[in-house]
């Protein structure tokens, strides 16, 4: 049965991809592309080839024919002319095809050398903004050399920095301001821009996170069980509660809108603690500040996800990572994570990384997923034509813009 027309709502959506990663600019064989297909660290003898997965057959059906092969082209014919065209070329035409808008990168994960937010930005044809990782900004400062005392102040400044990168009085006062610990102006997006922080606290301690600031000595005490843990030559790594919740107060200080990763992800975190309401304490402490924060990904969280978005004025969310991986069931997550999330706090975002076939399949999934969703509730009458524009509008780019203050 052939699938039904985009409505023209969404087929015309330019999508803001609020977080994404690089892609691998480099010629990939089976194995290394199989090993970027899903969160798995790649094929198992005993399990069989990773393109007999739901992310597996939706490249087949939805990237081949951008490739200039037949929907459901196999594997090794996909792969070959994959090589024939080369990375460049094939980054060009995926990211090309997502329809995008504008791209918010998670810049703080490079296991391997990936695509820069300038190389994205070029070959989707939109502006990237930049997100910065928390804990690898706080890792780098405390591999500069700074002492245990000085470490906070630094983190505030470095960070300050980021998120002021207009004139030199600005960084200041953003600096200032983060110092004092009182709540500043949002940063302001524009290209190349960081307009927000990402924590991985799910993946090191967990999201049970206490609500309040840490204090100076617990702050202190923190800093120093990390740093006399660190051996020469081991890059430090941080997964201490207390300098997790640092983090996220000193972006929120400064008016970035932070995203927490939750639940689905690789084998290093452990689900039961990716749970998003375990996040409750902490997001009733931080409403008043009225700073936005955005639940990542979700699955199979992403129902407690949609509840926590309608109850708490500042929380987001997406279903980004899960849509590819569920391919051909992305539209039953889609409706499930708007039973109760409102449409104006559902952003969108392909949570791309490695793969540039993950940009497209995350934007045309999202879309049929979206439109389907729209024409049901049109044929039932729940929505009106105009209603069902606008809210492809919100859902598709206007929530993030506002979200992450976007142009456009």
């Amino acid at each position: 049965m052939p699938m039904p027309e985009l409505l023209p709502a969404v087929a015309g959506l330019r999508l803001v991809d609020h977080h994404c990663h690089g892609v691998v600019p480099e010629d990939l064989s089976r194995p290394a592309f199989e090993a970027l297909l899903t969160e798995a660290e790649g094929a198992s003898p005993l399990g069989g080839s990773l393109f007999d997965t739901q992310a597996g057959f939706a490249v087949r059906r939805w990237c081949a024919p951008l490739l200039d092969l037949p929907r459901h082209a196999e594997p090794e014919e996909y792969l070959a002319r994959r090589a024939e065209l080369g990375h460049a070329e094939v980054t060009r035409r995926l990211l090309g095809a997502a329809g995008l808008g504008g791209l918010c990168v998670d810049t703080g994960y490079t296991p391997r050398p990936l695509l820069s937010p300038a190389g994205l930005a070029r070959a989707a044809g939109a502006p990237a903004y930049e997100i910065v990782r928390l804990e690898r900004l706080a890792e780098e400062v405390a591999g500069s050399g700074v002492s245990a005392g000085d470490f906070a102040g630094r983190v505030r400044e470095r960070l300050a920095e980021l998120a002021y990168a207009g004139s030199a009085h600005e960084r200041r006062a953003g600096a200032q301001h983060a110092q004092s610990g009182h709540p500043a102006g949002l940063a302001r997006g524009g290209d190349g821009r960081v307009v927000g922080a990402k924590s991985v606290a799910a993946y090191r301690a967990g999201l049970a996170l206490a609500p309040e600031r840490p204090g100076h000595r617990d702050l202190t005490a923190a800093v120093d069980r990390w740093f006399t843990g660190m051996r020469p030559g081991v890059p430090p790594r941080l997964a201490q509660e207390a300098l997790h919740r640092f983090l996220v107060y000193a972006a929120l200080d400064l008016g970035l809108p932070v995203q927490f990763h939750v639940g689905y992800g690789d084998a290093d975190v452990h689900l039961s603690r990716a749970n998003p309401v375990l996040l409750t304490d902490l997001l009733r402490a931080t409403a008043p500040a009225g700073v936005p924060i955005i639940l990542l990904h979700n699955y199979p969280y992403h129902r407690e996800a949609g509840y926590l978005a309608q109850v708490f004025p500042h929380v987001f969310a997406d279903v980004s990572l899960a849509t590819h991986n569920l391919g051909r069931r992305a539209g039953a997550l889609l409706a499930e994570v708007l039973e109760l999330a409102p449409f104006g706090k559902l952003l969108y975002a392909s949570d791309a990384f490695g793969l540039p076939e993950l940009y497209h399949l995350g934007a045309v999934l999202f879309r049929h997923a979206l439109s389907d969703l729209l024409r049901a509730g049109l044929d039932e009458e729940s929505w009106t034509e105009r209603d069902a524009v606008r809210i492809a509008g919100m859902v598709g780019s206007g929530n993030a813009r506002r979200v992450y203050r976007l142009p456009g």
